[in-house]
This record gives C-alpha cells, sequence and structure tokens, in this order.
C-alpha cells in the first residue's frame, strides 16, 4: 500500500504514519519540521515501512503539485491524507484572531487540503481505485466561540468532503470524511480549557485506520460529541449560543 500524508511531523499525522507502518508499505510524508518528520520517518522505518520524505508547505500548491505527481508516477498512491492543520483562536486578554492569523488558518486547512487533493483526483479516478480521507473536525458542525477562523476552514473541508464523496464514488474512488474531537497534540496543549472526551492521537488513529479499512463515508468520534454539537443546530440561534459557551477557550501565546 502506498500512502501520502501531509503533517505527517507530529501529532495525529505522525500516529496515522505509524499506525499504517508495516512491511510492504509505503509512506510519502509531508511537513515543514524537517526533524520531526525524519523522527516519524525512522519510527516507520523500524516498522518495516519504506519512506519518501518531503519538507514542503501545504500552502504552495505548485510546489505540492510537482511532488505529488512526481511521487505517484513512481509508486501510485492508494491512499491519500489530507491531515495538515493549525488554529488560532481570541487571547486570554480576549483580543481576536487578527486578519493575518485567520487568513493562515484557512489556507492550511482548507486550501492546503485542496493543494494535496485536487493534483491527484484525475489519477486516481483513471484508475478507479484508492481513497481520500480528508481530517475535519467536530468543530465543523456548529461554530465555537474562540476559534472562528478553525470552525470555519474544518465546515469547509468537511463541505468538500460531503460533495467530492458522491462524485468520487461513480468513478471508483472512496472517501472517508473524518471529524474528531479533542485528542492530545501540540495543538490541543495550546487550549486553555476543558477538552471533554478526549483521548491520545493513538487512539484517534486506530478509529480512523478502522474506519478506512472498512470503506466508512464518515469518521465522527467520539460520537457523543460530534452529534451533540450537530444537534445544538436544531435549537434557536439564542439556546445554541449558550450552549456552545460552555466550550469556550482561549489560546495560549
Amino acid at each position: 500500500m502506498n500512502i501520502v500524508i501531509t503533517g505527517a511531523s507530529r501529532g495525529l499525522g505522525a500516529a496515522l504514519a505509524r499506525h499504517w507502518a508495516a512491511p510492504g508499505v509505503d509512506l510519502a510524508l509531508i511537513a515543514r519540521d524537517a526533524e520531526a518528520l525524519q523522527q516519524t520517518a525512522a519510527a516507520c522505518q523500524a516498522k518495516g515501512a519504506s519512506t519518501r520524505l518531503a519538507t514542503l508547505d501545504v500552502r504552495d500548491a505548485q510546489a505540492m503539485a510537482a511532488q505529488l505527481l512526481a511521487w505517484d508516477a513512481a509508486r501510485p498512491f492508494d491512499l491519500v491524507v489530507a491531515n495538515a492543520g493549525v488554529t488560532a483562536g481570541t487571547r486570554p486578554d480576549g483580543s481576536f484572531e487578527g486578519p493575518e492569523a485567520a487568513a493562515r488558518v484557512i489556507a492550511v486547512n482548507l486550501q492546503g487540503a485542496l493543494n494535496l487533493v485536487e493534483p491527484l483526483l484525475p489519477r486516481l479516478t483513471a484508475r478507479r481505485s484508492g481513497r481520500v480521507v480528508l481530517i475535519a473536525s467536530v468543530a465543523a458542525f456548529r461554530g465555537l466561540p474562540d476559534s472562528p477562523a478553525y470552525c470555519a476552514s474544518k465546515a469547509g473541508l468537511w463541505a468538500y468532503g460531503e460533495s467530492l464523496r458522491p462524485l468520487l464514488a461513480l468513478r471508483g474512488v472512496g472517501l472517508t470524511n473524518v471529524a474528531p474531537g479533542f485528542f492530545a497534540s501540540a495543538m490541543s496543549d495550546r487550549f486553555i480549557a476543558r477538552q471533554p472526551m478526549k483521548m491520545s492521537a493513538e487512539a484517534a488513529a486506530a478509529r480512523i485506520a478502522a474506519a478506512v479499512a472498512r470503506g466508512a463515508g464518515r469518521c465522527i468520534m467520539p460520537r457523543r460529541l460530534g452529534w451533540l454539537l450537530r444537534g445544538l443546530e436544531l435549537l434557536p440561534a439564542p439556546l445554541a449560543d449558550r450552549a456552545v459557551r460552555l466550550f469556550r477557550f482561549h489560546v495560549a501565546d
């Protein structure tokens, strides 16, 4: 199996790479941190996988397309995992994200995912095989007060996946839309608040891999948190807004 993963240097991306690492598996790993990416690769190689590495910013559409198409020409991908993500959010002093931080979040989380998936779609559909995996968030289901750009980026990614999945199915390609809740990562460590139903990155990776293996169209975890946030959209706005204030957090500097 040949797999490409963005944001593979740490957190969920690294956990997914380690989970899938095995003899006969080739992992094409993309991240900005070359040193951390090498550490992920070493852990995967120790489990018998081969690795291909690229230190790239997913916002660089031209560089991404060139690398992806070259890799796919050499070893066609079976699994394409858009995982790279960043966050911003309000600060402890109550200041807003600001235009630059908000634009960066949307560019990485949404446009960066498109920069991975779109160049490979013609190859995948021509082969009538493969699966796309989009790592969105339960924050896609209902905007949370202190992270509007993050929620917008993940809502956009979820909608992109929901739109793309039925089209790809007609062309022999699968898509799994993933909406994780809180899991242990450097990103979650910056949140100053309760993180209900939090799981380890390894547990999240195992659930995602199981969903991919069974060909699931959606993977929402934990389900209770995902459906709670989805259900809030059925309430009148004042009640829904009051409820999501329980999820308020700030981002540490």
